[in-house]
């Protein structure tokens, strides 16, 4: 049974929520949000930062700014916010005074909280990100981030909702209450902050002993909304933050550097691709459906022939728009020759990545990771059909920040298991050791 712990603080004294076996087996799949905020909406109503052109355009005509003016002023502020990164109204050279004054009155450019930053041994980092609070029910609500730097690229993973629709077994973020949806603007925050702490800006430098590209561009080059919650299940805060990231006058990230990881609803991936026209990620995870229903119960109202036809139709899919399937490897659970070709078979006809990922080990959790060897023996059989077959490396373990590990007020490992973790020694190291003790 995983505990799932009150994120939103609204009750310190409440008890803690539990998910079992059971009651995922009568059905739990989805879980309802404690708290509802207008999709769109500014953290707070105070921070500019994160909105939309018309967002913005809405706030300045809020404290007066003429019609004939508004686009202009926009582009000046975009401008500044997005592309120079600025933190106060002053940096703005070119808004007159008299505007800058009504702007530092009514707004701020203040960015969320950095509660902690944890960096791991291989260059991750991961951000407690706390988002101003949305009304008196919310005093405050928390989410992790998550950077990756590699030497050709920086990819950051961000998180969509404050902990996660569904409760998918082997995640454990899916063991978190689902607390609301991150506004368009929270979600672009994420991007902001880390590029606050990174230095990714115009003029600015990287902290002394940070990893970073080397290869003259952008610190954050890539985007992956594979952190906290389903992103499909949020999809008009997804696709206005899409927007905002990829806009060629601010923060000018190509969409096709930018991945959208779904678990599988359905209904919405068209609307993904033909609004957003990202990078599509499906967490498939097994190739049965009595399987899959375990492993992401969502299974149960999409089924994977529903989902695979899904992504047959996903708008502009193409070999040089290649869907990913992510599949994590479980010991004894869906890592068999069998598996493997069962895979090959379901994909026919699907341009695909096949990107297999370790499981990463967390506190509580029934898996184990599959055996090196399996992993790759499962890897050649999928290669030898003709698909890309990368195995992730797994990255920021140290620091409970790879993938599946996100969570909010995270649970700590004991002593023990954390020094192994922190050895990069794989999940079945870390069960045998808490078996023993």
């Amino acid at each position: 049974m995983a505990t799932v712990l009150d994120i939103a603080k609204r009750n310190p004294n409440a008890a803690p929520v539990t998910v079992s076996d059971a009651a995922r087996a009568a059905g739990f799949i989805e879980k309802t949000a404690e708290l509802n905020v207008a999709a769109g909406a500014a953290p707070g109503g105070a921070s500019l930062v994160g909105l939309t052109r018309d967002q913005l355009k809405d706030s300045l005509a809020a404290i007066g700014v003429a019609e004939r003016e508004l686009k202009m002023r926009v582009a000046q502020l975009w401008h500044w916010i997005y592309f120079r990164g600025a933190k106060d109204f002053a940096e703005m050279t070119n808004v007159g005074k008299e505007l800058r004054a009504k702007l530092a009155a009514a707004y701020t450019l203040a960015r969320p909280q950095v509660v902690s930053e944890q960096v791991s041994k291989d260059g991750t980092r991961k951000w407690l990100i706390r988002m101003p609070s949305t009304g008196p029910l919310d005093k405050g609500a928390e989410i992790e981030c998550v950077y990756i730097p590699e030497v050709d690229r920086g990819t950051l993973c961000v998180s969509s909702q404050v902990g996660c629709t569904l409760t998918c077994s082997f995640c454990h973020t899916g063991t978190q209450r689902l607390v609301r949806n991150l506004t368009s603007a929270e979600i672009v925050a994420q991007l902001i902050v880390a590029r606050d702490s990174i230095g990714d800006w115009p003029d600015a430098t990287p902290p002394e002993g940070a990893f970073v590209p080397t290869d003259g561009g952008r610190f954050v080059s890539n985007i992956v909304f594979m952190g906290m919650g389903e992103p499909l299940y949020n999809i008009g805060d997804v696709v206005a933050a899409i927007d905002v990231m990829s806009d060629g006058e601010g923060l000018t990230l190509s969409r096709r550097r930018i991945t959208v990881s779904t678990s599988g609803v359905v209904p919405q991936m068209e609307r993904l691709g033909s609004q957003a026209n990202t990078m599509l990620a499906i967490s498939l995870h097994a190739v049965r459906d009595e399987l899959r229903d375990e492993l992401v119960p969502i299974n149960r109202k999409y089924d994977i022939k529903q989902l695979l036809d899904a992504c047959r139709a996903y708008p502009g899919l193409s070999n040089a728009r290649r869907i990913t399937f992510e599949y994590v490897m479980l010991k004894g659970v869906n890592d068999s020759d069998a598996d493997a070709r069962e895979l090959v078979r379901l994909l026919k006809g699907i341009p695909a990545k096949i990107n297999l990922i370790p499981f990463n080990p967390w506190p509580g959790s029934k898996y184990e990771c599959s055996d090196w060897e399996r992993i790759e023996r499962f890897s050649e059989i999928v290669y030898r059909a003709g698909y890309a077959s990368p195995v992730r490396t797994p990255r920021g373990r140290d620091i409970l920040a790879a993938c599946g590990q996100l969570k909010s007020e995270t649970e700590k490992l004991r002593a023990r298991a954390r020094m192994m973790a922190e050895q990069v020694i794989g999940a079945e190291g870390i069960y045998a050791l808490r078996d023993g003790e």
